[in-house]
């Protein structure tokens, strides 16, 4: 297959269809059979093995040394987003939150794993780009429920019976959420202004000691001028969450991913865990990239125009060689109904940093507001004693 190379590395001259051989069978959820007694196997975090729950068996997983390629974005735009490169996953949709995810077919029923709903297995076949790769899972169930003990601990004002439902009911799941990664380099021309800070003296009357008198002060004042040039950046793996199923400001926050350590997508990885399928598509996709770079291009402008403040009228961004890959990053989830609401738990299952939402407990903010008057109140009432 003919490649050019472009400052990403090697990729395809034009999209190729995927040889029989190269093919998941059954997509993503392929029954992977222990060599030694034939039960279905799941992927250990942290190794690069399949391990049996049954017999404890390990079966190595053998990943080709396939290289990960970017995509020509503005090919995949002009087609439609769907090609050659597309697999077919049998998914179960939640009724109450619409994520839509694989289920072990061996399930007839189950919690989702994003907001905790009882979901009975409906599956449906769906139809996306077949992710370009993914990070295998790090760190264990066991391992991130420890995590999320360790944060709730760390909550303040949270109910008492939070902390033991948690541990009562604390299982998590493994899903892979599924994200899109864009390269593009940029050049912008750009208008503005520089402003630059100096100080005048200015005589103004001010009242001392019931008397008008007349004082000289140094008045600060902004001297503009116009700025104009060019700036350029090139942007590599600008991560964009695909999925509508968890809040951005948690996602975000489970950054930074050591994406440089991405595996070519092999389904053995994914033995085990489910994945969601992406709900945001490609072109909509881009759109949030393209505004994350422009905010950091914004910054790239204001470090050129320089001085104290800086102004800009008018930003130009050309955007070349654009190039896309869709890839799969783990997280443990747990969700779970406190009070008849539901609530968020995220684990990013490669460093274990948590995030989550929470309940407050009304009582103990009360009761600690109320133990700060009172202390403030002791606190003036000797301070009024020392003064006699």
């Amino acid at each position: 297959m003919p490649f050019k190379r472009g400052p990403w590395g090697p990729r395809p001259a034009t999209p190729a269809a995927d040889t029989p051989e190269s093919q998941p069978a059954a997509g993503r959820e392929a029954q992977l059979a222990c060599e030694q007694c034939g039960a279905v196997l799941a992927y250990a975090p942290g190794t690069d093995s399949l391990v049996c729950a049954y017999c404890g068996h390990e079966n190595r997983i053998e990943v080709a040394p396939t290289l990960i390629i970017e995509q020509p974005l503005e090919e995949a735009l002009a087609r439609g987003e769907l090609g050659d490169d597309v697999e077919e996953t049998q998914t179960v949709k939640c009724a109450s939150c619409a994520a839509e995810f694989t289920f072990d077919p061996d399930r007839h029923a189950g919690a989702c794993p994003f907001c905790g709903h009882s979901i009975v297995t409906d599956t449906g076949v769906h139809r996306q780009l077949k992710p370009a790769a993914l990070l295998p899972f790090l760190i264990t169930e066991r391992e991130a429920q420890e995590r999320v003990r360790q944060w709730l601990r760390g909550l303040w004002f949270a109910p008492t019976k939070l902390r033991k439902y948690a541990r009562d009911q604390g299982r998590l799941a493994g899903v892979y959420l599924p994200y899109w990664t864009f390269d593009s380099f940029t050049r912008s021309r750009y208008q503005g202004r520089r402003g630059d800070f100096y100080t005048v003296p200015m005589q103004v009357r001010v009242n001392v000691n019931g008397r008008m008198v007349t004082q000289t002060r140094m008045v600060q004042k902004v001297r503009w001028r116009p700025a104009a040039g060019e700036v350029s950046r090139y942007f590599d793996d600008v991560l964009v969450l695909a999925s509508r199923s968890l809040p951005s400001w948690m996602t975000d926050r489970l950054e930074p991913w050591d994406l440089s350590d991405l595996k070519p997508y092999t389904p053995a990885f994914i033995a085990g865990f489910q994945a969601e399928a992406y709900q945001t598509g490609l072109a909509e996709g881009w759109t949030v990239a393209a505004e994350k770079m422009q905010a950091r291009i914004a910054g790239d402008v204001r470090l050129a125009i320089g001085g104290d403040m800086q102004e800009i009228h008018r930003l130009d961004v050309q955007h070349s060689d654009r190039t896309y890959k869709h890839i799969l990053l783990p997280c443990w989830l747990g969700a779970y109904l406190f009070r008849g609401k539901s609530y968020h738990l995220s684990v990013n299952a490669r460093t274990g940093i948590v995030q989550g939402e929470r309940p407050y407990s009304w009582i103990k903010i009360a009761a600690a507001v109320l133990l700060g008057l009172v202390v403030l109140g002791i606190a003036l009432a000797f301070g009024n004693v020392q003064g006699f």
